[in-house]
């Protein structure tokens, strides 16, 4: 157990004491940091505590706050029950935040696998978006809100990659010759015949103008090819995700520098767009100069967010750039500006870990989100303490028969 001294009752201020610190430049042993309201303001050996609460590390190891990405957190609460889903359909116009919840039994979950921050990315539709930043600690959406301004829209070559890119030209044709504004009864009769409505449309600007980003969810080899070459003809910032026969185009992606968000636990065919899928794939793209995330793809299991990295270390990928890909690298992707990284100034989101965390059996054992302390506690962990500790004591084992 962690020993956590107040030596004053200076809120604002926390000094972590004797850690294992993953720097960008990598761990350094037997450092301390020093958070100052929302941020990072100091680390390094043996600084001053003054007037903060010293939280005692005793050698363990603190990392930057896990972010995972194409997350339902929040939008989903139980699987199997569609009253639970918020995950929306309604096209580019939608706003996916305003189906957040910010009081979901699973954000708590999520916290004790030392998730901070997630991508949310809704459903359906040809594009959906854009995705919203939420840092996991707020009762309201508005507090959960992470900063960032580039919107992220999405979209699937699943079901054929020829006509889906299709309709993507032909929508962004749409736009680019769209008036902007409110358009007359006139102006929207010289339209003519829409792939979409027009707010949905007029949503989509950002996009048209190279002022947001696309991610293009593709496996195959040759739908990847095809998303890069649609990209570079329509001025597109892109982002592939899946990307299961992504290490086939390795030095094609690191040219153009697009980002893969990679699924390390596929270690073989689960479709025909997946038949060259590898378990090295991580690795085979982070040798190529690929920047590589990963992504649970889930709102229960982003917990599991570190045994995708331990996996892709498993299968060769160096350990420093596992953790880059659920730390740094989602955030400089996904503009979760001042996350990511343990230096002055950025923002405090930290993780304490019992051991190597991307060890199965290592644990949190503190975590802060923007400089505030979380809980450490969940539905599950309070039904635990419930029957292992109440009045009617342990439970009877179940009856086999």
């Amino acid at each position: 157990m962690i020993l956590a001294l107040i030596a004053a009752a200076a809120a604002d201020c926390t000094l972590i004491v004797d850690a294992t610190v993953y720097t960008p430049e990598g761990p350094r042993s037997g450092w301390d940091v020093r958070i100052e309201g929302e941020r990072i303001a100091e680390l390094g050996e043996a600084l001053q505590p003054g007037d903060c609460e010293l939280v005692q590390a005793a050698g363990k190891q603190l990392t930057a706050g896990l972010i995972d990405t194409m997350s339902g957190l929040g939008l989903v609460e139980v699987g199997m029950e569609s009253a639970t889903h918020d995950t929306s359909t309604g096209g580019p116009s939608v706003r996916v935040m305003d189906g957040y919840n910010p009081r979901s039994s699973l954000i708590p979950v999520a916290r004790m696998g030392g998730v901070t921050a997630v991508l949310l990315s809704p459903g359906g539709g040809r594009i959906s978006g854009p995705a919203a930043r939420v840092d996991l600690l707020g009762a309201t959406q508005a507090q959960a809100q992470a900063q960032g301004e580039r919107l992220f829209y999405t979209a699937s070559l699943g079901g054929g990659a020829a006509a889906q890119l299709g309709q993507l030209r032909l929508i962004l044709e749409e736009v680019r010759r769209m008036p902007r504004g409110s358009l007359s009864a006139n102006q929207r009769a010289e339209l003519g015949e829409l792939s979409m409505p027009v707010s949905d449309l007029q949503a989509l600007r950002p996009l048209a103008e190279g002022r947001a980003s696309l991610i293009l969810r593709a496996d195959r080899a040759s739908d990847i090819e095809a998303a890069l070459r649609f990209a570079e003809e329509e001025g597109l910032d892109l982002v592939i995700g899946g990307g299961a026969e992504a290490w086939m185009l390795a030095d094609q992606l690191a040219a153009a520098e697009v980002p893969v968000l990679v699924d390390a636990t596929l270690y073989s065919p689960r479709s025909f767009d997946t038949l060259q899928a590898r378990p090295d794939n991580a690795a085979l793209l982070h040798a190529a100069g690929v920047t590589v995330v990963f992504s649970t793809n889930s709102a229960h299991n982003a917990r599991e967010l570190t045994q995708f990295a331990g996996n892709a270390v498993r299968e060769g990928l160096d350990h420093q750039a596992a953790l880059a890909a659920i730390t740094s690298a989602p955030a400089q992707v996904f503009d979760f500006q001042g996350q990511g990284r343990l230096e002055p100034g950025a923002q405090a989101s930290l993780v304490l870990w019992s051991g190597d965390p991307l060890e199965l059996l290592s644990s949190v054992e503190a975590l802060w989100v923007r400089g505030a302390r979380a809980d450490l506690r969940s539905r599950q962990t309070e039904l635990r303490d419930r029957y292992l500790d109440g009045p009617g004591g342990t439970p009877a084992p179940l009856s086999s028969e």
